[in-house]
């Protein structure tokens, strides 16, 4: 493997190369770039009630980055009053601000009720997501 220092023309910067040869007239070549995080946190009379984070991705596919919303979490507390709503429309408007050109949320197969909480929001049913755990334990 060897390592090659790449920068970036567009969107996310870039770090250094890596170059994997596989099979003889074959280099697969690994450019990291970076993606910025933004962490949400909504309070309610003082107190943390919930969080979010919203993961700006760029790709060669559009100049513009997309957004993805991940770990959406209400305290069991305070679930039922809105406030991962308001969490949630927080994340699309700052999407909007940067420019993002999607909002990609997940879930998990089983839960229905987020499934319709998106729904409410704005969001469809649009795909599958394939996983693998990479970390055993």
């Amino acid at each position: 493997m060897e390592i090659n220092p790449s920068s970036s023309a567009s969107g996310g910067l870039r770090r250094a190369s890596k170059f994997y040869k596989y099979q003889k007239n074959m280099v697969i070549k690994n450019i990291r770039i970076n993606s910025e995080a933004i962490k949400f946190i909504i309070e309610k009379d003082g107190k943390v009630a919930g969080r979010a984070y919203l993961y700006l991705i760029y790709n060669d596919l559009h100049s513009e980055p997309y957004g993805f919303l991940e770990d959406v979490f209400i305290e069991e507390s305070y679930r039922g009053q809105g406030i991962g709503g308001e969490l949630v429309k927080a994340v699309i408007e700052e999407a909007k601000e940067l420019g993002c050109y999607k909002l990609i949320g997940t879930s998990r197969n089983s839960r229905t009720e987020v499934h319709e909480f998106y729904k409410k929001l704005g969001f469809e049913d649009y795909g599958k997501e394939f996983r693998i755990d990479l970390r055993v334990g």
